[in-house]
């Protein structure tokens, strides 16, 4: 039994009449006419009583008649959820962050994207920098925020969400606190809070470099993945240490932060987003297309 048999069926049900059912399905009469005898014949229940006035159901074709309703309406929801995914506008999309990203960046591009395609599932996966970047080029997730700057690896498209600037964090009664804003020289000496090294850049190469830029030696007392981690030690009071300014806003209120000035222009920092501009998933580009333009705006306000 085919679909089109089934749409026949239904059409010459609804208008009782052979010749009307085959000029509505576009086909002459006499071949209708052998294909629900056919149906009639594979079912091996008569369908429908004729007579010279037309068609009429029996109680059989009464039956069939709401199971091929049923039947045709859920294999438009087939093509119709074909053509979804295809489009990018149901599935699924798996992404990567860091965890400095879930207070504003993260949450802001989610609820933008699912306002728009709530038919989507998003699947979260706080990564380090160099997993998010390995991870999208193996295509183990779609796309992934990441701090730049980072490496750019092969294959993969960067685009920034989001720009900023270190500055300097310090425990509660510090002496530098005392100051409304620090220089790099101010640093010099102190018990310093870093970022774990990794061999696609990210925090702990930006803040290397901007102190080996200025020649200031800094104590290393300890070192931390997360800038969340780095600002509980520098509560604890073990050390200073040079976080993304617009963390400031979400991270431990007893934690004292001071602007730097004198930054040259390219010790900026920021979030990128990154993917796979071949990604077989359609809905990555929606996001993208999503993100850029919240980006955007954010940018003009």
């Amino acid at each position: 039994m085919e679909l089109r048999q089934l749409r026949q069926f239904v059409t010459v049900a609804e208008t009782r009449s052979l010749r009307r059912a085959a000029e509505r399905l576009h086909m002459a009469q006499p071949p209708l006419s052998v294909a629900m005898r056919k149906l009639e014949e594979d079912m091996g229940v008569a369908l429908f009583e004729r007579s010279a006035r037309g068609v009429q159901l029996t109680s059989a074709g009464e039956g069939a008649l709401a199971a091929a309703r049923k039947c045709l309406a859920a294999a438009a929801e087939v093509g119709a959820a074909a053509r979804a995914v295809a489009g990018g506008e149901t599935g699924e999309l798996r992404i990567g962050f860091t965890g400095s990203t879930t207070f504003g960046l993260l949450p802001r591009m989610v609820r933008a994207f699912h306002q728009r395609y709530p038919q989507v599932r998003l699947h979260l996966h706080e990564l380090t920098n160099q997993q998010s970047l390995t991870q999208v080029q193996a295509g183990q997730v779609d796309l992934a925020f990441v701090r730049v700057p980072t490496s750019h690896l092969p294959g993969l498209h960067f685009e920034v969400m989001e720009r900023d600037r270190f500055c300097v964090a310090l425990p509660p009664g510090h002496a530098l606190a005392a100051k409304a804003r620090l220089t790099l020289r101010d640093l010099a000496g102190q018990d310093f809070i870093g970022y774990t090294p990794s061999p696609v850049g990210g925090l702990h190469a930006a803040s290397s470099r901007l102190l080996q830029q200025a020649e200031v030696a800094v104590q290393l007392v300890q070192e931390a993945v997360q800038v969340s981690t780095v600002l509980g030690l520098v509560l604890s009071g073990l050390g200073l240490a040079l976080v993304p300014s617009t963390n400031a806003h979400y991270y431990a209120t007893s934690v004292v932060y001071r602007p730097l000035r004198g930054l040259s222009r390219d010790s900026g920092i920021g979030i990128a987003l990154v993917h796979r501009p071949d990604s077989g998933n359609p809905a990555t580009a929606h996001f993208a297309a999503s993100a850029a333009q919240l980006a955007a705006g954010d940018v003009e306000a």
